[in-house]
């Protein structure tokens, strides 16, 4: 008997390790998680690939993603006033804590589609999102998806749900971006959404065209003078634009014409600058030939985005550790615009770039637009959702995570800098993988079924592209009335993380 309680007492010791052994850790079960939801993740990518919709018009997206989330057991609140194609998803914990806010962008690009990725980044926020609440259902605080429509085209859907207070009480902001190369960071420029109306006076372009004034030929003039300027702005400035309105017809003289145009820089003060050559070079088009002009704004400036190193340096780590090669992107590398660059100026981001297409795919192209429907991006997706997941519930776990971001972001840490350079934030043992995911009472992770399809399942949503007219060809069906992005978004009855 002696004996026998003496083996026992020997041997408890080691069966108690063997089994904290080989129980998962939080992590390595965030990632299960995100496995199991991979169908469901590639189908809602490919729904929203397949049905391409201009800002603000992205209702079936809206669907997509919001039916998804509800199965989850996420509250969802939509048809935000001015934003209908807007959401918030809430899932609220057990006891006070955190909110941190996946966002989910889904607009298309007009003649690409999906060219720059939004249905990989839709799906990546919401499966990391449902990952998170099913590895911990008694998580503190509050996990948020944030659908943010209108970033493309100047629409700054995330400056107007900003606006709206939608934002207030959210510790950190949480997204990936699809790209031809993978980087924890990366600089982006700020950037002015401009449109230059001329007016002139019409006339028969032949039997009379000393009576009119053309507005083309302003605008004209206007587009040789700013080619005219590049060689005198900073190397980092981009003048881009398009006519939106060169006149109806060769025989009439144009009385109206119009140049879309993106004035961007490294920071706002220097774009807002460029900005006054711009309206200055328009008014001397506009002198020189006998037109009126009109210099406006079509949306919100973008403002340059401040990455949050601390978080950032967690995102790298956790998806380095599924295999994932990525650093911190250089400083000095080009860079477009976004409006997460608002927000960063608000609370704490991060928007890292992964990898979906082959180096050298172009942003905004139909090869990138190709490359964002097919296995390898989706691969890419599931990784990046995973780091997303384990940022999240870091944050949610680890009071020293938390403060480390909060003191970065009060500190305000230059744009640019090292990340090399940068401590990772002090774990202290806090680590996540040091906390218990929810209880397993044996259970195998397998057997957690997806999501309950209520009798909704996505089935009834096509993943494969229609036949017919190319996805970048099918126009979104634009409600009546005024343009949405003219519309100041109202404040919403549910902000995330306002009880």
């Amino acid at each position: 008997m002696a004996s026998h309680a003496s083996h026992a007492s020997s041997a408890s010791p080691t069966s108690s390790a063997s089994t904290a052994r080989d129980e998962p850790s939080a992590p390595s079960l965030l990632s299960a998680e995100i496995a199991l939801l991979r169908p469901r993740l590639e189908a809602v990518s490919l729904a929203i690939h397949d049905r391409p919709e201009l800002k603000f018009a992205e209702y079936h997206a809206h669907q997509v993603l919001t039916r998804w989330l509800t199965e989850g057991g996420f509250v969802v609140e939509s048809g935000i006033p001015g934003m209908e194609t807007a959401f918030v998803a809430v899932h609220r914990g057990t006891r006070p804590g955190p909110c941190v806010a996946l966002l989910a962008e889904y607009d298309a690009l007009p003649g690409v589609g999906h060219g720059c990725g939004h249905n990989l980044i839709a799906a990546g926020a919401v499966a990391a999102a449902l990952a998170v609440v099913r590895t911990l259902p008694a998580h503190p605080g509050t996990v948020a998806v944030i659908g943010t429509p209108g970033e493309e085209m100047g629409g700054a859907g995330k400056v107007r749900l900003a606006e709206a207070g939608v934002f207030e009480g959210v510790d950190a902001a949480l997204m990936f971006h699809p790209s031809d190369r993978s980087v924890t960071t990366q600089h982006a420029l700020a950037a002015a959404h401009l449109r230059i109306d001329f007016t002139g006076l019409s006339a028969h372009a032949a039997r009379s065209p000393w009576r009119g004034r053309s507005a083309l030929a302003g605008a004209q003039l206007f587009l040789n003078a700013l080619d005219s300027m590049r060689q005198f702005v900073p190397p980092t400035a981009r003048l881009h634009g398009v006519v939106a309105d060169g006149g109806q017809a060769p025989n009439v003289v144009p009385a109206h014409a119009a140049v879309e145009l993106f004035v961007r820089d490294r920071t706002t003060a220097a774009a807002e600058e460029l900005v006054e050559r711009v309206r200055a070079a328009a008014e001397g088009a506009a002198l020189a030939t006998g037109t009126a002009v009109e210099v406006s704004e079509t949306g919100p400036l973008y403002a340059e985005r401040r990455d949050s190193l601390v978080l950032a340096e967690r995102f790298g780590r956790a998806v380095r550790e599924l295999g994932l090669d990525i650093g911190p992107g250089a400083p000095d590398e080009p860079a477009g615009s976004s409006d997460i660059g608002n927000l960063s100026h608000l609370l704490p981001v991060i928007h890292p770039y992964i990898r979906i297409a082959p180096p050298g795919t172009p942003a905004h192209s139909r090869a990138m637009r190709e490359a964002a429907a097919g296995t390898f991006a989706h691969d890419r997706t599931e990784i990046a959702a995973a780091g997303l997941a384990r940022v999240t519930a870091e944050l949610l776990m680890d009071p020293q995570l938390l403060d480390a971001t909060r003191d970065e972001f009060a500190a305000g840490r230059p744009t640019g800098a090292d990340l090399s350079a940068v401590p990772a934030a002090p774990s202290t043992g806090a680590d996540l993988s040091a906390v218990p995911a929810a209880p397993s009472t044996g259970a195998d992770l397998s057997a957690v079924p997806a999501a309950p399809s209520t009798g909704a399942d996505l089935s009834a949503v096509p993943a494969a592209r229609p036949t017919g007219a190319e996805p970048s060809a099918v126009p979104a069906a634009r409600p009546t009335g005024a343009e949405p992005s003219a519309v100041p978004a109202a404040r919403p009855t549910l902000p995330p993380c306002r009880s």
